[in-house]
């Protein structure tokens, strides 16, 4: 890429160009993404929008004894970092329960949970996310599919109940207190699609998948209710500030938030209007079908507290995870042939949602990740489209979009269905999965980021967090490299280029939230949403990726984090 001079500058009326811009970047190499003027030195921002790019000398005529003016010293500016899949107040309660993402072994998190036992009062939960059973050294013993049985977390929290959540969050192990609080015994059938994991015995063995996950945390929810309703705000507030924090401390400046309930969202929508949310939220709505056909209509909003807080999705879920073998597959799992996973509704429902949608103007995001998960998604979006011929442009989003069937990846981009990935979960998830696909099928429909470009459908990148990190710098690295913490190349070929890992992280996710005229790119009259960053990710050597530190995060022409 090189350096050019954009003739906005002059092409400006003079009476504007005399007015001085409130801040100005110069010094730097900016990346635009705006492929008529890819590459500037400099940018301006009057309020909370671009006014003008160009070079240095463009830009001196824009500053005033008023204007900020940040020097970027050769550092590289990019459009602001959009988040395009997260569980943003999961990012801030996960900050206030136990951390279980680097345990490699069961024992590890017996010990985490025994410490936090050690200082609970009784009765008091013990919460904790991040455990994955795919990544311990070795195996628990005794166990039952891999995960282990609940008596030595009995032994660690014998007055405590203890729900530990999945990396995936598609499953939770607990132990016996919990499983009494959520009256969870040996004749306890299966809920509608979940499933209590049992021992050959018949006994729970606290683990629970999928949908099963909502007996324990309907217990857990109950106890929290008894909590003083200043109690139950002071906390909410904490966890949105925490998120708040760690995403603009890593250069995020709008949030795609993959599912919240209405109350979350009147919690943010009074953030937004007393112009307290620090970056921007889009905003997926969750919950069944027939509450939320009550309330969409009530609920849906653009752009509200000057372009921060926007709801115009609805988030379903098709099936679970593949590290719980909760993804719904054409075919058995090859380390369990007796199980195809666990489908968490109808498609049938998933129809009538679609339909809601789009009675009210709203788009669909379904998560699904088996392959057989998005074939039916796809079969069902194919079918409302069929009936709706009126309706264009309906951005539909399958989330996730991780395990597909060749025959159906053609499908995305003919459908015009926007695929809604995470490159961390591709290098995450690696190494176990062949063991659950075979090689063939791995090869053939895992993490296809390339064949799906190539089908013409726009493929956007987020992190899921919290189940993995939320830095985009860590996905953007596992995007161009596809590379495991051995080292090891996961499927080469479907690599991103620097260029279009960056683009999947700005206008690729703008695009997929209808947002595209406002973010994505750098261009006058769009909104100054910009990422500072300290290295150049789109020229360093792939091994200083990973190294390379967020400088300032800008929202709506304002510093909201700055690198101390």
């Amino acid at each position: 890429m090189r350096f050019s001079t954009l003739a906005a500058f002059a092409a400006l009326p003079a009476a504007v160009c005399a007015q001085p811009a409130g801040l100005v970047l110069r010094n730097g190499k900016i990346v635009t993404m705006n492929t008529a003027q890819p590459v500037v030195q400099a940018l301006a921002v009057r309020g909370d929008r671009i006014t003008a790019l160009g070079s240095d000398a463009d830009a001196a005529r824009w500053i005033g004894p008023a204007t900020k003016v940040i020097d970027l010293h050769g550092h590289l500016a990019t459009p602001g970092l959009i988040e395009g899949h997260g569980h943003f107040t999961g990012i801030g309660e996960f900050r206030l329960g136990l951390d279980l993402r680097e345990a490699r072994t069961w024992d590890d998190i017996v010990a985490q949970v025994a410490r936090a036992a050690s200082k609970a009062k009784p009765g008091e939960w013990i919460i904790g996310r991040g455990w994955h059973q795919s990544k311990w050294d070795h195996p628990p013993d005794p166990n039952v599919e891999g995960f282990p049985l609940h008596a030595s977390l009995d032994q660690a929290a014998p007055n405590n109940p203890v729900l530990l959540t999945h990396a995936s969050g598609h499953a939770a192990f607990v132990n016996a207190k919990a499983l009494e609080a959520a009256g969870v015994t040996r004749d306890t059938a299966n809920p509608t699609g979940g499933e209590i994991l049992k021992d050959k015995a018949g006994n729970p063995t606290g683990l629970l998948r999928e949908r099963a996950q909502g007996l324990a945390a309907s217990a857990h929810e109950a106890w929290l209710a008894k909590r003083t309703p200043q109690e139950r705000a002071a906390e909410q507030r904490k966890v949105i500030d925490l998120a708040t924090a760690e995403c603009l401390s890593n250069g995020i400046t709008t949030f795609e938030d993959a599912g919240s309930s209405f109350a979350t969202i009147d919690a943010f929508r009074r953030l937004a209007d007393s112009h307290e949310l620090r970056l921007r939220l889009w905003v997926m709505v969750s919950g069944s079908q027939p509450n939320l056909e009550a309330n969409l209509d009530r609920y849906r909003m653009i752009g509200v507290g000057d372009n921060h807080l926007t709801v115009r999705a609805i988030k379903q879920y098709m099936d679970g995870a593949l590290g719980s073998r909760g993804a719904w597959l054409l075919e058995p799992y090859t380390d369990k042939p007796d199980s195809t996973g666990i489908p968490t509704q109808d498609p049938a429902n998933i129809k009538s949602t679609g339909e809601a949608a789009i009675r009210h103007g709203y788009q669909l995001c379904v998560h699904a990740i088996g392959d057989r998960a998005n074939r039916e998604v796809l079969n069902v979006y194919e079918r409302i489209f069929q009936e709706h011929p009126d309706q264009k442009n309906l951005r539909w989003r399958i989330e996730h979009a991780q395990h597909l069937s060749a025959a159906d990846i053609p499908r995305f981009g003919k459908l015009g269905v926007i695929a809604a990935m995470q490159a961390c979960h591709c290098t995450s998830d690696a190494p176990y999965v062949p063991l659950r696909l075979g090689d063939k099928r791995a090869e053939e429909g895992a993490y296809v980021w390339q064949k799906l470009m190539k089908s013409g459908a726009i493929v956007g990148q987020g992190t899921d967090a919290p189940v993995e990190s939320v830095s985009p710098i860590a996905n953007f690295y596992a995007a161009v490299t596809r590379k495991t913490r051995d080292g090891k190349v996961f499927y080469p070929d479907q690599r991103l280029s620097r260029e279009e890992a960056l683009k999947s992280y700005t206008w690729n996710n703008a695009y997929a939230a209808f947002e595209e005229k406002l973010m994505g790119s750098l261009e006058p009259g769009k909104l100054a949403d910009i990422t500072v960053l300290s290295k150049d990710i789109i020229t360093i050597p792939e091994d200083q990726i990973l190294t390379t530190d967020v400088l300032y995060t800008i929202v709506g022409g304002k510093v909201m984090y700055e690198s101390k």
